[in-house]
């Protein structure tokens, strides 16, 4: 539960922030005029951000934001999911939620109503309120090693039983220039977390620094350059590879900011925004589905299946629920057999292996129909 060195760091910096407004914290982002009307100028003055995660959203959504600081995303958030959608903050600076909490009936009373939550807590820890433990520790404060040890239990009480965000609670997690900032001894866990909060079929949407280098372990060492964005700045590539590690699928590149936010020693700091979803996890049944991958790409390898144009491709009835969704649909023909195989009468299926489907897996062995033309098939240049 100590904080490192970079946490304080970082936690010093946004108390600074939240304070009064710090130029090129972070990268100037330009969000929808419509949803700033009714934000205060004490939260706009003091986001720092580098991408608006917000546009991805829809009506009637739960949302969560991680690093919410002063709440400017939450607060456009709450107008896009609307009054039957919610909005969860989670942010770990008291100083920070402070402004979020103080503005939060202001801005709900502008909109018509009150859908968003501010909580206190680290991102790499969903599962722990810090409010809930601090309010603990007030009533038996940490005076020696057992009562630290006695603390432990306490949290880890309380994120088994009162956990701050339960388990596949959320239909979108967001964060806008926050994961960077988190020491990378606990990236993996904080991915993790995000796995575990957001519902089956549910998706992160990110907007981060990375750069196009790695970043060299001196300025990793430098606390200083944490609390901006740099030292803790994953490379494109792992950015999108710590996703994939999770869990995720269906992972790709929203927006990449063209010129570099900044340059250090040479090394490029652009701001991205990647959507990636949670979904594949399970068993594969066999219900003698196919997929044909429509193109333009002569060939694809997502998640170790080889897609080739136009190829009926069999798949496991997971897969074909995945390809029939977003963001996959569009890329697909999707073929389904004549007669429908119940889930509960499915065999296994090999995933480890890409096969083509013969059309009479899906029609029947037995199937022998001969029928007469139907409909219009002639196209815009005539019939053939």
């Amino acid at each position: 539960m100590p904080s490192t060195p970079v946490e304080a760091t970082v936690r010093e910096t946004y108390a600074i922030g939240a304070d009064h407004p710090v130029e090129d914290l972070c990268c100037p982002v330009d969000y929808d005029p419509r949803y700033l009307e009714v934000i205060p100028d004490e939260v706009i003055e003091r986001d720092y951000g580098c991408g608006d995660p917000s546009r991805y959203l829809r009506e009637g959504e739960t949302v969560l934001d991680l690093g919410s600081g002063t709440g400017k995303i939450c607060f456009i958030a709450s107008q896009v999911v609307g009054r039957e959608g919610r909005v969860i903050g989670v942010d770990m600076t008291p100083e920070m939620l402070d402004v979020s909490r103080r503005n939060l009936p202001e801005v709900a009373s502008r909109i018509g109503y009150s859908n968003v939550d501010f909580r206190r807590g680290r991102i790499q820890d969903l599962a722990l309120d810090l409010d809930a433990l601090e309010r603990v520790l007030e009533n038996d404060p940490v005076s020696d090693v057992d009562g630290l040890f006695a603390a432990q239990e306490v949290a880890d009480d309380l994120r088994r039983t009162e956990p701050m965000v339960e388990d596949r609670s959320v239909d979108v997690v967001v964060s806008n220039c926050v994961l960077n900032l988190v020491d990378r001894r606990d990236k993996a866990q904080l991915f993790r977390e995000i796995f575990r909060v957001l519902r089956r079929g549910g998706r992160a949407v990110i907007s981060d620094i990375v750069s196009d280098e790695v970043v060299p372990e001196h300025m990793r060492n430098d606390p200083e350059l944490w609390s901006g964005c740099v030292a803790g700045a994953f490379t494109e590539t792992d950015f999108l590879k710590a996703f994939e590690d999770a869990g995720f699928y269906g992972i790709q590149i929203l927006s990449r900011q063209e010129e570099p936010w900044r340059t250090v020693l040479g090394i490029e700091f652009r701001s991205i925004t990647v959507e990636a979803f949670r979904g594949k996890e399970g068993e594969c049944f066999e219900r003698k589905q196919a997929v044909i991958y429509r193109g333009p790409f002569q060939e694809v390898d997502d998640d170790g299946h080889r897609l080739r144009r136009g190829e009926r491709i069999a798949v496991c009835d997971k897969t074909f629920q995945i390809y029939r969704s977003e963001p996959y649909a569009s890329y697909f023909e999707l073929v389904e057999p004549l007669e429908p195989i119940a889930l509960e009468d499915a065999e296994p299926f090999d995933c480890n292996r890409t096969v083509l489907r013969h059309p009479r897996e899906s029609k029947g062995l037995e199937y022998d129909v001969t029928t007469d033309a139907v409909g219009d098939v002639c196209g815009p240049d005539g019939c053939c």
